[in-house]
């Protein structure tokens, strides 16, 4: 007889830098825009600018998004974009989330 392991839950292997609360919020925005500021994503999460600016640099080392920091007239201005393996990504977290709650029973 044969013991064969048993197949791993879905969430077992869900990305734990998108998983936070936070992040998720972030990329879910940056999802479905070619990209934005600062300003913009701090008003739509909620977070403050310690924050946002911790949850962005964790994102920007995992290469899921790029800021991009230019001036506007003499003010410094940052956008964020996701990058294609943020894409992908989030993608492959939104497939798996998919997959876990549409097997759960009501």
């Amino acid at each position: 007889m044969v013991n064969e392991m048993p197949t791993p839950h879905p969430l077992a292997d869900i990305d734990p830098i998108i998983h936070a609360p936070a992040r998720l919020m972030i990329l879910t925005y940056l999802y479905v825009v070619e990209s934005a500021d600062y300003i913009f994503i701090m008003n739509m999460t909620g977070l403050t600018w310690g924050n946002l600016a911790t949850h962005l640099n964790k994102l920007e080392e995992a290469g899921y998004i790029e800021i991009l920091k230019t001036f506007k007239g003499k003010k410094p201005h940052s956008s964020l974009r996701m990058t294609e393996s943020g894409r992908t990504a989030f993608q492959n977290y939104k497939q798996t989330m998919q997959q876990v709650l549409e097997g759960l029973q009501d």
